[in-house]
């Protein structure tokens, strides 16, 4: 089973799934939509129960992000690492990374070879953070992290949404669903063998 997690419906629906030929997959449970809701607790808690069930092969989150270079605007993109940007212990512990914690999952998670770097926190951003990255996302490290710990593989496939500028809820609110169908393009062709 691949357990794909969504923050909010707006950004990919149920019924978009299905018009895309994906339901039956979603009837016989070879693919488990979740909606997490917005933030990284809320995201780690829908998550844990699903990924922790022998039957899960992978977790896939999509969602959208906002943007610290312009040329990722309005694309989809697989994310290579993503940092928490709002863990800042210091001086315990550098910013981003968790004070008393050692190993792989105390800091930046590596998730591909390539791509952009997301950074995740429990602000909206509208003003470039601290800590550098090139997406911003609410759900994307904590995600990541839940599945590292059960033992799974996570994909996180963001689409830049807006420029993480003071103008950043406005544009968000105008592109929130325009990445769906990117993403749908995507899940057809990296997963149609297991989906099919």
């Amino acid at each position: 089973m691949i357990a794909l997690s969504v923050a909010l419906e707006a950004e990919l629906s149920e019924a978009v799934l299905r018009e895309a030929g994906f339901g039956p997959t979603m009837d016989d449970g070879r693919l488990r939509l979740i909606y997490t809701g917005v933030g990284k607790v809320n995201a780690a808690l829908a998550v844990a129960c699903v990924i922790s069930e022998p039957d899960c092969a992978l977790l896939i989150n999509y969602g959208t992000a906002g943007v610290l270079r312009p040329e990722l605007a309005g694309k989809l993109h697989e994310v290579a690492k993503v940092r928490q940007r709002d863990m800042d212990a210091r001086p315990m512990a550098p910013l981003g990374t968790t004070p008393f914690e050692e190993g792989d999952l105390a800091g930046d998670i590596t998730l591909a070879s390539s791509g952009p770097i997301l950074s995740t926190g429990d602000q909206f951003v509208r003003d470039k953070p601290e800590l550098a990255s090139d997406m911003v996302d609410m759900e994307g490290y904590a995600l990541a992290k839940a599945a590292a710990l059960a033992g799974k593989r996570a994909i996180l496939l963001k689409y830049g949404s807006d420029f993480a500028d003071e103008d950043a809820t406005e544009n968000w609110r105008e592109n929130v669903a325009k990445g769906a169908a990117l993403f749908i393009r995507w899940l057809k062709e990296h997963h149609s063998d297991s989906l099919g």
